[in-house]
């Protein structure tokens, strides 16, 4: 792993264990801390495992009676180390070792027997349906998949199924390249790795002649034929460009697509193919395990709720068995009640024959009784519909006493109406006289008229009630009066208006203020007015006194 020893570290840590074996406790944290940390990317993994093949091997397993060599099972080794399951200690399941020996199968070209692996699926049932490392080689060296192979055939398809799984070798054979410098084309053994393509003499992989390095930056592109060579494509890359020939179309386009594939895989991340399918089948072994657990939950399930309708069932036909031991006692005393039942009721029907007799004598006895009862209920029927009839007369005459009481009840609410109506005719001539109480003293004679033909009315009113119409007659009689009146009053305004006179001679007066009317400055004061006004009022009231 080309990491230098410390023989002083190493005494230092080990040195609580000099007495007896090595703990995981002491060997562990060396392991890590002085070794695995200090691994570089660049230290070969194949010598690596080689280390690690020798220091186990010879322990466990003897290759002298097998058709592989030590290389060989070297190499089935680092497969089985690839293939099999994260979990301590290794083993490789049915799945994979099923992937392995199809890749191997179609290396070496020969056909893929599915009932032999069948046949073998079955017995590896019974073996935990995996293999040890160990037990993994064995299978490989004793031939059983490889009958009619020979050994050469059989360690090239290992070498192959190795290079592919282990290297991760992804392609590789001849191919034509130019120089750079000297332009000229040479053969070269081409290595197509996930990151990197390399180029050899030969395919013993001895002398390398250099490295390209694929990067995500990378591409591949087919370029025309031209100066007489044939399917060229062409490599770019960030310092350089490769011009390769392939020797035919299908070769070409081979080579471009698994190219293209590893700048694709470097430009989104993942691992080589091989590791990244190992990943999807590991996936999908969970996922089935995860959904064989689900259905082994489901069965047990299943089973239990089967075996709990079986108790069920169980418990029913014992109760069936018990009913139907019930229902054979039930039925047997039926029979021996319904016996007795049959006995007695002959008993009692010659008993009934006898009653029924008496019985008929007695009905011929009570028929004669029933015809007089019958006429009896005929005449207390005649006397009920005459009641009847009698009680219908009284509650006719009833309802027609009701009715002349409601017409009575209507005359007098009539009456009453009208005697409000009066009374608020007699309002209305009260309102309309307080109203002209500003011209009472003018026109007292007048009122006093007014008065007695209203007292007239009123007592007219009260005789004649129901001669509504000709109190009507008498009020428009009344209303005309009042107009005429009215007109008279007016006529009188008009004659004392020209009795005292508008036009007054012009004397001498006092410096009191003028006084002003409708139609201008007046001719008297107010005082003058005043005096006016008090000899007026006295000569009218003298004019109404009663003679």
């Amino acid at each position: 792993m080309q990491i230098p020893h410390d023989p002083v570290a190493l005494e230092e840590h080990f040195k609580a264990d000099d007495q007896g074996p090595l703990s995981n406790d002491g060997y562990m944290p060396y392991l890590n801390k002085f070794i695995l940390d200090k691994v570089r990317e660049d230290f070969n993994v194949v010598e690596f495992n080689k280390m690690c093949w020798i220091l186990c091997y010879k322990k466990n397993i003897c290759t002298k009676g097998l058709l592989i060599k030590d290389d060989d099972a070297f190499k089935v080794w680092c497969i089985f180390n690839f293939l099999s399951e994260d979990k301590y200690p290794l083993v490789i399941v049915s799945e994979e070792i099923e992937y392995f020996l199809r890749k191997l199968v179609d290396t070496m070209g020969s056909e893929w027997s599915e009932d032999k692996f069948a046949d073998y699926k079955l017995q590896l049932q019974a073996k935990r349906n995996c293999l040890t490392v160990w037990e993994f080689i064995e299978v490989m060296g004793m031939g059983y998949f490889s009958k009619g192979m020979n050994r050469q055939t059989l360690s090239l398809g290992i070498n192959e199924v190795f290079q592919e799984l282990i290297l991760d070798v992804l392609k590789q054979g001849y191919l034509l390249k130019k120089g750079h410098k000297r332009k000229n084309w040479t053969e070269r053994w081409f290595i197509l790795k996930p990151n990197s393509l390399s180029y050899f003499v030969n395919e013993d992989l001895v002398d390398e002649k250099g490295k390209i390095y694929l990067e995500q930056n990378c591409c591949v592109e087919s370029l025309p034929d031209k100066d007489g060579k044939k399917c060229i494509f062409i490599i770019k890359c960030t310092d350089k460009t490769y011009e390769i020939i392939a020797s035919d179309k299908k070769t070409k386009q081979e080579w471009i697509q698994a190219i293209q594939t590893c700048i694709q895989s470097l430009r989104l991340g993942l691992l080589s193919p091989h590791r990244e399918a190992r990943l999807r089948r590991r996936e999908l072994r969970q996922r089935q395990h995860a959904e064989e657990d689900q259905l082994v939950e489901k069965m047990r399930q299943l089973q239990a709720a089967n075996e709990k309708k079986q108790r069920q069932l169980e418990a029913m036909r014992e109760k069936m068995e018990e009913a139907t031991a019930k229902a054979a006692l039930e039925e047997l005393r039926r029979k021996r009640t319904q016996v007795d039942l049959q006995d007695r009721y002959r008993l009692d029907l010659e008993r009934e024959k006898m009653v029924r007799q008496q019985m008929e004598e007695q009905v011929a006895q009570k028929s004669s009784e029933l015809e007089q009862y019958f006429q009896r209920v005929q005449e207390l029927e005649n006397m009920y519909h005459r009641l009847e009839e009698a009680l219908d007369d009284e509650r006719q005459a009833k309802q027609d006493e009701e009715a002349m009481r409601k017409l009575q009840a209507r005359l007098l609410e009539e009456e009453a109406t009208k005697r409000a109506e009066l009374e608020q005719i007699h309002l209305q001539q009260q309102r309309v006289l307080s109203q002209t109480e500003s011209e009472k003293q003018e026109l007292v004679a007048e009122q006093l008229a007014k008065e007695r033909e209203l007292q007239k009315a009123i007592l007219q009113l009260e005789k004649l009630e129901h001669e509504r119409q000709g109190a009507v007659e008498q009020y428009e009689e009344i209303s005309r009066k009042l107009e005429r009146a009215a007109n008279k009053t007016k006529t009188w305004k008009d004659k004392v208006a020209r009795h005292e006179g508008l036009v007054h001679l012009i004397h001498p007066g006092h410096k009191a203020p003028q006084r002003i009317t409708n139609w201008g400055p007046a001719s008297f004061t107010d005082i003058e007015l005043e005096m006016r006004k008090k000899s007026w009022q006295e000569s009218k009231n003298q004019r109404a006194q009663p003679k």
